[in-house]
């Protein structure tokens, strides 16, 4: 009698294989075909198409995916930044292709995953596979009838085997971070950041290099003042813990105020290169309302100076008794409140109240040419803690500027120009552009004290005409009220 063979479909053995076979035989066809069909489809559609696949492969697989998106809610994801630059530095012959970029005033090339690449890391003997996805979506925002303005959402999916959890989230992904941190200081480029229409929500920041060559060393300053800001820049960023036992939110500000060409703009990159910290340009006037201005500073990073340059000109902000004023009477004519500008209340409860401890170690920076025109409430500390006086050359800042520009620190004419230019108010960027004129020291100084004298004849001239124009309005003033006593004598 012949033992029939066994049913294969009640051995969990053979039944495994043919399910293991059956997905291999299906991962090597999809394979084939993303190769053979990339081509053919559009870029905005490959990262949507490909991620399905990976998905749904992905259920017959014992790997887990974590998704690494670019923004959680408003602020940026810090860990898809770390991974981006973690990534960039790594070769790997899994990926086809690459992102290369490199400015005109860097050394070295930046390297990138282009999207959709994939990239194989291992750590601690554990194998984990990187992709960048970047694909196109509708923001919901119309520009035209019938069509929508479109951005770019990006983000990483990082796959391991789902027993190898704890090690990936517990070890690999702060060993990520800590490599990225090191990576990006060893060759940071310092970034100037402004508003822009890039990202997933509106007014995201769009960076650009920043080489602005300005130190503490080439600023035209008070000797004393200049250390006296590098104190306190030094203490501001060793006293983390200090913050955070005190209960404030590790930031400071920094009032600069005096006349144009004082040197408020240098001295904001002197203190970025200093602290190599990127700075943040914020341009209120081109907001429309408060959760505009949330958005943007959320989305600031740590160690960052954030500058509103101009604030008694940039925008109106308004006292909170016209706010309500305001607030009461579009309740009145539409129903609801409605915000169409960046109100005070509103811009102070970003600089000092709950939103402001969104980011670490930032510091803020404000510049006026006319401090008088400020509120009393933006003055105080907590909101502009440090108040820096930007004044007119002198003495020693024209030292300094002879010594930059001209390459000398003795002459004889410096006793008659410094002491023109104690009685004269010029500024900085006056006195830099005369010194730029020549490189011959003798001309360039000679030229310089006539400038000074000019300079001074003007001033007087200024004044005395100013004294005539307020005489004359005084003795036109008395004169209409004499006509008007006499008016009066002959009514009665």
């Amino acid at each position: 009698m012949v033992t029939p063979p066994p049913n294969d479909s009640k051995n969990p053995i053979a039944v495994a294989k043919v399910v293991l076979s059956a997905v291999a035989s299906m991962t090597a066809s999809v394979m084939v075909v993303q190769s053979v069909v990339r081509p053919f489809i559009p870029p905005e559609f490959q990262g949507f198409l490909f991620s399905g696949i990976r998905g749904f492969l992905s259920r017959f697989r014992n790997e887990m995916t974590m998704v690494i998106e670019r923004y959680d809610g408003y602020a940026q994801n810090e860990l898809f930044g770390a991974a981006r630059v973690f990534l960039a530095a790594k070769q790997s012959l899994s990926m086809t292709r690459m992102r290369v970029t490199k400015s005109p005033k860097e050394d070295h090339f930046n390297l990138a995953m282009d999207r959709n690449q994939m990239l194989v890391d291992t750590f601690h003997g554990v194998k984990l596979k990187w992709v960048f996805v970047s694909r196109q979506v509708d923001s919901g925002h119309q520009v035209h009838q019938g069509s929508t303005v479109q951005h770019e959402v990006q983000y990483f999916e990082l796959s391991f085997l789902k027993k190898h959890r704890e090690i990936v989230v517990k070890s690999y992904l702060p060993f990520l971070i800590d490599e990225a941190k090191s990576i990006k200081q060893g060759k940071k480029t310092l970034k100037l950041y402004t508003p822009g229409s890039n990202g997933p929500y509106p007014g995201a920041w769009s960076p650009v290099n920043l080489d602005h060559p300005a130190t503490f060393q080439t600023l035209a300053m008070d000797l004393e003042l200049k250390k006296k800001i590098m104190d306190d820049l030094d203490r501001f960023v060793r006293r983390r813990e200090y913050y955070r036992r005190v209960g404030k939110a590790w930031k400071r500000g920094y009032l600069l105020y005096g006349p144009p060409g004082t040197g408020k703009s240098s001295l904001v990159a002197a203190m970025a290169n200093y602290l190599n910290f990127d700075i943040y340009d914020l341009e209120l006037s081109g907001l429309r309302s408060n959760a505009d201005l949330r958005r943007l500073l959320v989305a600031t990073m740590n160690q960052s100076i954030l500058v509103v340059e101009d604030i008694d000109c940039t925008i109106q902000l308004q006292d909170r008794k016209s706010e309500t004023q305001a607030a009461n009477m579009n309740l009145m004519s539409t129903g609801y409140k409605r915000q169409d500008r960046v109100t005070l209340s509103g811009f102070l409860n970003f600089i000092d109240g709950l939103w402001s401890s969104c980011s670490d170690e930032r510091i803020i920076v404000f510049t006026t040419n006319h401090i008088e025109k400020l509120d009393p409430a933006l003055l105080r500390p907590g909101r502009m803690d440090l108040h820096i006086p930007m004044s007119y050359c002198t003495p020693c800042g024209f030292r300094l500027l002879a010594s930059n520009y001209l390459g000398i620190d003795h002459h004889e004419l410096f006793g008659q120009i410094e002491s023109a230019i104690t009685t004269a108010r010029v500024t900085p960027a006056e006195v830099a552009e005369q010194l730029m004129k020549c490189d011959e020291p003798e001309v360039a100084l000679g030229d310089m004290v006539s400038f000074l004298i000019n300079h001074k004849r003007k001033e007087n001239e200024e004044v005395i005409e100013e004294r005539v124009g307020r005489s004359q309005l005084v003795e036109e003033n008395g004169r209409r009220e004499e006509e008007s006593s006499e008016c009066e004598l002959l009514e009665e």
